[in-house]
């Protein structure tokens, strides 16, 4: 496979991602999975794990699936598919757990724009701690309005 392709293929799961993200925290996590999710945004424990983690090891699993696809398969997009999930994935947990959530105390001191928009779109988000009326952003894309 030419780099061009490989690096489009790459580059186009790195967008849907932000598609899937969206449609899994909507109507997934905020659905038949809220059992999991709930402790993301209602915290009923100690630990610095959450149950909503796992959702962290269902996407790498997905990717997984493309690796062994491309390896013993011939599946040809496979390691593009897998390399754009787990840099979706990477670039998630950068921002919504480290920038975001600060489960990580990095990134405190960033204020520029985006920071505060990401920032304040976030917060929106969990003022809602019940399942249902969710409202759901993207990490790549957040309505202009919370960029003031």
């Amino acid at each position: 496979m030419s780099t061009p392709v490989w690096i489009l293929e790459f580059l186009t799961t790195f967008v849907f991602m932000e598609g899937v993200a969206w449609f899994s925290h909507k109507y997934i996590m905020h659905g038949f999975l809220w059992s999991l999710h709930k402790d993301h945004h209602k915290k009923d424990h100690k630990s610095w794990f959450e149950r909503n983690d796992f959702f962290f090891v269902i996407y790498a699993l997905v990717s997984a699936v493309f690796v062994v696809a491309w390896g013993e398969f011939g599946f040809a997009p496979g390691l593009a598919i897998a390399a754009g999930i787990f840099a979706y994935g990477f670039t998630y947990f950068m921002v919504h757990d480290i920038f975001i959530h600060q489960r990580f105390k990095i990134f405190r001191n960033a204020n520029n724009r985006y920071a505060k928009g990401i920032r304040r779109a976030h917060k929106i988000h969990h003022k809602n701690i019940n399942k249902e009326d969710g409202e759901c952003f993207g990490m790549l894309w957040v309505p202009l309005k919370y960029f003031k």
